[in-house]
């Protein structure tokens, strides 16, 4: 009878941990599931899916495949196009279509989609559960299982959301590192930031960011030392080979592909101010405009890395630079705008931006037959929900901010240093809202520390 007596408040307690698990998972399989649908039946229209640059992808990795180009060798030193991209996307679709005999977006979107399904949700609600518990680790969960943005790009076969991976584990070993002034997690967490570039050159820089937090860490000062330049030495190190390529490949070295100006020019084409000036925003109007400058005939093939890309896109640059210099306040407030594309994911989106995903409803992601009855009105139900989490999703995130400045000031750093980089930096040129997934992921992670705060204060009265 004792024994009897005891187990029932212990299964009650087991109980009321596991129902929440139970309900994020339904959540997040749900909203993954309905938002997939939907993303498989746009999948061919460019106003969801950017088939233009998922078409280099998959010349490489068709390239790959038949032997006409090397995994990571780039043997023609006139072949400027293939620096646009890091090696390992492009190999990564390759070897999808190797293993499945499909060579289609759509096998890699259902293998990212599975992927992402399990390591983005371990990720977020791992470095939760690590900087603030377990119940904030659950309200990750549940905000990352109704976000709209990370649910329609993990539909999205592109080199985002895998490239977001390693940074979020980067950023869950550097917090480690700061625990415990490891300097092998710190090792780890460049290495991570380093893989990460070789899918998506974006974060490079982040490193410097990173290793400036190794260095208010509470340890003896050479230790502090030891810690910051291991961050930069591993991330160098481990992205070493692709900047050893480009410098023994092509007369005119890039370090990142050449893809800078670009965006820098592009970024200007977005603004009146620019287009009064000559710059165009699109890579067609940038194609078209640069053929007509080079005077390359209309009949033979022509794009923004070739012929002699990496000289032209040093061009862009100079171009556009020499143009914010002239305008330097007013550049400032065109990255204001940027910022706040970047940070918003309720409402219309931003012009230039991107979309921030879909609310799920029955119209958009279920077949006409099933666009009736209890199923629907679940369905409907669900994106209402997502609807009031997008909207709640800023303040929360702006409020978590200070809640976890005042619980734990080593791990808000780390997990801040992120979003500034991808908010401030990240917006100086040209730049879309899944680019800076990784720091939608750190926002969510501040967000959730808000939740468990406000809960806490619920359950005090």
């Amino acid at each position: 009878m004792l024994l009897s007596s005891l187990d029932a408040p212990r299964s009650r307690a087991a109980i009321r941990k596991i129902l929440p698990v139970l309900l994020v998972l339904a959540t997040l399989l749900s909203v993954r599931v309905l938002t997939l649908m939907f993303m498989r039946a746009h999948l061919d229209n460019p106003a969801w899916f950017q088939t233009g640059s998922y078409g280099k992808f998959d010349r490489q990795a068709r390239d790959i495949l038949d032997g006409r180009q090397p995994i990571f060798l780039i043997n023609d030193s006139t072949r400027t196009d293939l620096a646009q991209y890091p090696p390992a996307f492009p190999a990564a679709v390759a070897a999808i279509y190797g293993v499945t005999g499909e060579r289609s977006a759509y096998v890699v979107q259902l293998v990212q989609w599975a992927i992402d399904l399990v390591l983005s949700f371990v990720l977020i609600v791992g470095i939760t559960v690590t900087a603030f518990g377990w119940r904030a680790g659950i309200a990750a969960g549940f905000l990352a299982a109704l976000s709209p943005l990370f649910a329609m790009y993990s539909a999205y076969p592109s080199a985002d959301t895998p490239a977001m991976w390693f940074v979020l584990a980067g950023n869950w070993l550097l917090l480690l590192a700061a625990r415990r002034n490891n300097l092998w997690l710190a090792v780890g967490a460049g290495a991570l930031l380093g893989i990460a570039c070789w899918i998506r050159v974006n974060p490079l820089y982040l490193a410097v960011g990173w290793a400036a937090v190794m260095l208010i860490v509470k340890a003896p000062w050479r230790q502090r030392v030891l810690m910051s330049v291991a961050v930069v030495f591993a991330t160098a190190l481990v992205i070493s080979p692709i900047v050893v390529r480009n410098y023994l490949t092509f007369p005119d070295f890039t370090p990142t592909g050449g893809t800078i100006g670009v965006n820098l020019w592009e970024g200007l084409g977005e603004t009146e101010l620019g287009r009064q000036h000559g710059f165009l925003y699109g890579d067609d109007k940038l194609i078209a405009h640069e053929r007509v400058k080079m005077g390359w005939p209309a009949d033979k093939y022509f794009d923004s890395q070739w012929p002699d890309g990496i000289r032209r896109d040093k061009e862009r640059t100079r171009e556009s630079m020499a143009f914010i210099k002239q305008h330097p306040v007013w550049y400032a407030g065109v990255m204001g705008g940027r910022m706040w594309g970047m940070l918003k994911v309720a409402g219309d989106p931003v012009p230039y931006c991107g979309i921030s995903g879909i609310n799920v409803t029955s119209q958009k992601c279920l077949t006409p037959a099933w666009q009736g009855g209890v199923l629907a009105f679940g369905v409907n139900g669900l994106g209402m929900i997502q609807s009031v989490a997008r909207y709640l999703f800023l303040p929360l995130a702006a409020f978590g901010i200070y809640v976890a400045a005042r619980k734990d000031m080593l791990a808000t750093a780390v997990f801040l240093v992120t979003v500034l980089y991808y908010v401030v930096p990240g917006t100086a040129a040209h730049t879309e809202i899944r680019y800076v997934l990784p720091m939608h992921a750190m926002l969510t992670v501040f967000a959730a520390a808000a939740v468990d705060r406000l809960l806490s204060l619920a359950l005090k009265k």
